[in-house]
């Protein structure tokens, strides 16, 4: 059944269906539009559920009708009852009206609605300006009701790349300590979705400037003030080299994991002792636990925290790789191929954290290819062909595994001397 179609059955109800929030934004924007929301005024759940019997009712709190596809929910109103995202008194009724429905949510941008029928514009709050301006900006103070709306502001701000309107920060800061009272997965959830964006940093730079960062990301708040030597680091403080790093690895890969590996490759730097600085020795160690400590608390996919952890320890040599014997070499190869972050992995947060400008990336990170064919080249099975070892001893395979691939890359090192 086609929109159109919906609309008339509804409007021969005494109903009207509106497209709203997300699907006008990205329309106004220029965005490729997947999916739409619905919103209809002027009935009853009942008289809805009579003309479209085979809607399926979805949502505990509030109706939302599954209807060949369409989410389409009635209007409503809310009132905040006790703290928490979830703490709110919903209200149906046919006399609600679609601008007292679009009052209710969280931005301007997003509160906007179209008559399907009618194709009428209905934007009480200056939601197309805002677009416009390129400004994310709060309905009205009732943003304060819904804790989580900080995470969604400064998420929003980085998938579009728009500032926060000053006064919706304040308004952000106000919600500082109701924070806590956010799950795990909603935190994780708008964090997932800030990592897929161009520009990651910006929803920690939000956080920042509403003095919320430390409350779910206390890490990442630490590397505030955090000194590095300026020859190598003229960008700034630990944080604003995070910042920097976290944002070119979404030139690299689309993978999250290993933007988050990139997000938290230097939290060790956060610890350091102010004594210590510009200098952070032993950050690569301290980092590990650090990362584990951020994922337990946002209950964060175990593989990315593995991937973040190899990141945190292994980032460092990796830069220094071509300076290692060959003994290091090996053993640095080794022991990355079989974390789940992996060669390819280790080289993005490497190129990412070594790069110096927006896409000036290094071109002396090979570690990857020439570990994946020395791997390929020596391996545990050929080793026990070649000196005839059992299956069982394999102690002496791993020696002579090592000793094999370290005399590989002597010979290659000695093929290449010579050719050039």
């Amino acid at each position: 059944m086609k929109t159109e179609e919906i609309g008339k059955k509804l409007q021969e109800a005494g109903g009207t269906l509106y497209r709203v929030g997300g699907c006008l934004r990205d329309r106004v924007l220029g965005i490729s539009v997947h999916d739409e929301d619905f919103c209809v005024t002027g009935i009853t759940p009942e008289k809805f559920e009579a003309i479209f019997p085979q809607a399926i009712i979805r949502g505990k709190s509030f109706a939302v009708y599954d209807l060949e596809g369409k989410e389409i929910a009635l209007a409503r109103k809310e009132r905040k009852m006790k703290e928490g995202h979830k703490g709110f008194y919903i209200e149906t009724s046919p006399n609600i009206t679609i601008e007292e429905d679009l009052a209710r949510r969280d931005i301007t941008i997003n509160a906007m609605a179209e008559d399907v029928l009618t194709k009428a514009w209905i934007d009480p709050f200056g939601g197309r300006e805002d677009l416009q301006n390129k400004t994310i900006k709060a309905v009205s103070n009732a943003f304060c009701e819904d804790p989580l709306r900080v995470y969604r502001v400064a998420r929003f701000a980085a998938m579009l790349e728009f500032k926060v309107d000053d006064d919706t920060i304040l308004l952000m800061k106000k919600l500082k300590q109701e924070l806590y009272t956010l799950s795990a997965e909603r935190v994780f959830h708008e964090l997932k979705k800030a990592l897929s964006t161009n520009k990651p940093s910006i929803f920690f730079r939000v956080l920042q400037n509403a003095d919320v960062l430390d409350i779910h990301f206390k890490e990442i708040k630490n590397l505030i003030g955090s000194i590095q030597p300026k020859e190598y680091h003229p960008e700034g403080d630990s944080f604003e080299h995070t910042m920097q790093v976290v944002d070119k690895s979404t030139l690299l890969t689309k993978d999250l994991k290993i933007r988050f590996s990139c997000l938290v490759h230097d939290l060790g730097k956060g610890v350091t002792p102010k004594e210590m600085q510009p200098h952070h020795y032993g950050h690569d160690e301290k980092g590990v636990m650090l990362v584990e400590n951020l994922g337990k608390r946002l209950k964060i996919p175990k593989l990315w925290v593995k991937c973040g952890k190899t990141a945190a320890k292994e980032h460092m040599k990796g830069g220094i790789f071509s300076q290692m014997t060959l003994a290091k070499q090996v053993d640095y190869i080794t022991r990355v191929s079989k974390s789940s972050l992996g060669l390819d992995g280790m080289k993005i947060v490497v190129m990412a954290d070594k790069a110096r400008g927006d896409k000036d990336f290094p071109t002396e990170i090979f570690f990857d290819n020439l570990g994946k064919e020395m791997l390929h080249a020596v391996t545990g099975e050929k080793i026990k062909q070649k000196y005839r070892i059992t299956v069982k001893d394999g102690k002496k395979v791993a020696e002579l595994l090592r000793t094999e691939r370290i005399a590989w890359l002597k010979e290659k090192n000695n093929k290449e001397s010579i050719e050039n």
